[in-house]
């Protein structure tokens, strides 16, 4: 089984509210049919998730009472953007159900207090396809939260333990600096979240990149401690997903698992 997320940056347009890539993300759903691997599927909230979390500050938790209206709002944005990763995977013949997060977990204070894992194991049973996003979600500390979709990846990583953890990005994978603004950015083809460690401590004249990695690695870094490689990959460039889910060589970052 793989995990695979579809990043935010990747499926909707970041710049503008609620703007859908229906033609890569249409892509990519052919992709994982023609695998024909078993997957579970996690997307990122993008432009219809983002831009109302932060105007409303839902991070933060329940302060005052218009953010009810913020939160509510922000919550059928996203499940908007659910249905339409939905419908393109659907018009490829993939079995793909909807568990949003909302449903399936809480959280205390951002941490994780119950996550329901029992739905997944159902549903891959029958050899569905669960698709869960980041979404607004009961904080018992907070009344109400954000879990990222970053965060259900650890979480799934380490309760099912997939053949590979995939992050669908708009970038080739990971690079030494922001390669949109400094042409001597190299590629990272193969590390560990221990040199990547190293990396981000001694890169502090790159903070914008280094802050950037230091979020991949808070991400990847209970992944790899369960020992699972994680790959870091282009999906607008075709059949990156597609290659890499056939185990062909292919241009990405690879972070491999530590050993267990």
């Amino acid at each position: 089984m793989f995990l695979i997320k579809f990043g935010g940056s990747v499926i909707t347009d970041k710049t503008q509210p609620c703007v859908f890539k229906a033609d890569v993300v249409d892509r990519l759903a052919s992709e994982v049919q023609r695998a024909h691997k078993d997957v579970i599927l996690i997307h990122g909230a993008g432009s219809f998730g983002h831009i109302l979390a932060k105007q409303y500050r839902l991070h933060d938790g329940y302060k005052q009472k218009r953010q009810l209206k913020g939160a509510a709002l922000t919550q059928a944005q996203v499940q908007q953007l659910n249905t339409l990763v939905l419908h393109a995977l659907h018009a490829h013949h993939l079995p793909a159900v909807s568990l949003p997060a909302h449903v399936i977990l809480s959280l205390r204070n951002h941490k994780p207090l119950r996550v329901d894992y029992s739905l997944f194991t159902r549903y891959l049973d029958m050899k569905f396809l669960p698709v869960s996003f980041g979404d607004v979600v009961l904080d018992t500390t907070l009344g109400f939260s954000i879990c990222s979709g970053d965060l259900l990846m650890q979480l799934l990583a380490v309760k099912f333990k997939p053949e590979k953890v995939i992050f669908v990005l708009d970038e080739d994978g990971l690079y030494s600096a922001n390669p949109k603004t400094d042409r001597s950015a190299t590629f990272i083809q193969d590390t560990t979240v221990g040199e990547l460690k190293q990396f981000t401590t001694r890169s502090n004249t790159h903070a914008d990149v280094t802050k950037g990695m230091e979020g991949k690695l808070r991400t990847i870094a209970p992944i790899a401690k369960a020992g699972i490689d994680t790959i870091l990959l282009n999906g607008n460039l075709h059949n990156r997903l597609y290659d890499t889910l056939q185990g062909k060589k292919v241009r990405q970052t690879v972070i491999h698992g530590e050993k267990v």
